[in-house]
């Protein structure tokens, strides 16, 4: 049984010293990788540099910082390897940063672009050619563009493969949040999704919903009720 993990958060550069990132601390997918190692499983685990990750020879490891290395490295290891399981409990930045300018440069290009100013602000952006942002102004607009949906890429490169995905929402009452897994369920062709609360984590208390395809649920406590559903549901899919 050879599993992949994306656990941790990915970080979009703002420039060579600034970036914007999340609070992923990476605990819950390394305790679902254990988990998987007490079935003897093969572990691919894909986390950043910051994320608390399992310590075991038998756990290959391979750090991204962005949600494009994210992907770049999902479709390598796709590529060469076979799946069971492709666990994503990684928290992917839904936008990259594409430029940033100061106040006075948007007004300006406001006033003399303003049929294209996404476009604009990026060549604006790309005139300056130091590595850090200087510091010398009062207000910096920063323009995020969306980026693509990593998981979409999983069930494309290994259709076969098992799909355990993961939402999280925050301080939403649960059957919002239990109809909002259900559509990412559909979505991105996952087999199950994790659908959690960040308002009910705290260290190891870990509220979540495992909900499958035909949207049974089964409902964990702490981390290590999630990594053991989240086992048990990829064990029996594999032995049906």
């Amino acid at each position: 049984m050879r599993i992949l993990i994306t656990a941790g958060g990915t970080t979009e550069k703002i420039d060579d010293v600034r970036a914007i990132t999340n609070h992923s601390s990476g605990r819950l997918g390394k305790t679902i990788a254990e988990a998987f190692l007490s079935e003897n499983a093969t572990i691919d685990y894909i986390t950043t540099k910051q994320a608390v990750k399992p310590d075991d020879q038998r756990v290959a490891l391979h750090l991204v910082e962005s949600t494009s290395e994210l992907a770049d490295k999902l479709n390598e290891l796709m590529t060469v390897n076979c799946y069971t399981a492709v666990i994503h409990s990684m928290a992917v930045s839904d936008f990259t940063p594409e430029s940033s300018v100061t106040m006075e440069d948007l007004q300006q290009t406001i006033a003399t672009h303003p049929a294209d100013l996404a476009a604009s602000l990026k060549a604006k952006d790309q005139e300056r050619t130091e590595k850090k942002i200087s510091s010398d102004t009062d207000h910096l607009v920063i323009v995020l563009k969306k980026n693509p949906k990593v998981i979409q890429q999983i069930k494309e490169l290994q259709p076969e493969t098992i799909l355990v995905g993961f939402k999280l929402l925050v301080d939403v009452p649960m059957i919002h949040l239990l109809d909002v897994a259900k559509k990412s369920l559909e979505k991105n062709q996952a087999d199950f999704i994790l659908a959690n609360d960040l308002a009910e984590i705290s260290g190891e208390t870990h509220h979540g919903y495992l909900i499958n395809q035909q949207h049974k649920v089964k409902e964990a406590h702490t981390k290590s009720d999630i990594a053991q559903l989240i086992k048990e549901a990829v064990l029996e899919r594999t032995n049906a």
